[in-house]
């Protein structure tokens, strides 16, 4: 369980450790699964993204009635790593109570491209399946900034 906010966690509870089992990737994309707000489609999702130096950043699925204004498991994972300034990242969790393992979709694809690169994706499901695929098997012609002449900006 996570510290108050009024604490700063300890470095077991964020995560940070060397040796990162995925077990505990995987547990904390379970356990942020539980707060995702999929009162639409019923789909919950959750994520965990680890980094380099072993902080863990989770993320849920938020749906909104507009369903354009969703946001992706994966995507506030990144957004809250990035807003606190975390980097690099060497792997993300996604998890469902599908049959299906579950890959991100398109959208997330290209944020995951553009700030984590040719990641590693954990998939998983209630089920006991795993999947661990790159992002550039998913992902294999990403529009990225190469894209730009040096002199656009």
């Amino acid at each position: 369980m996570m510290a108050p906010k009024s604490q700063p966690a300890s470095r077991k509870e964020r995560g940070q450790t060397k040796d990162h089992p995925e077990s505990l990737l995987l547990e904390a994309a379970w356990e942020v699964r539980e707060r995702a707000v999929a009162t639409y489609s019923g789909f919950k999702v959750g994520a965990a993204l680890l980094t380099e130096d072993g902080r863990i950043y989770t993320g849920c699925n938020i749906e909104n009635s507009t369903y354009g204004l969703t946001v992706c498991a994966e995507r506030v994972a990144i957004f809250k790593a990035l807003s606190e300034g975390a980097g690099p990242f060497v792997k993300i969790a996604v998890v469902t109570e599908s049959p299906r393992l579950t890959p991100p979709c398109g959208s997330c694809r290209q944020l995951l491209w553009e700030f984590c690169g040719d990641i590693e994706i954990l998939m998983a499901n209630r089920q006991g399946r795993q999947r661990r695929v790159r992002l550039s098997k998913l992902f294999p012609e990403p529009f990225e900034k190469s894209f730009f002449r040096p002199n656009d900006k």
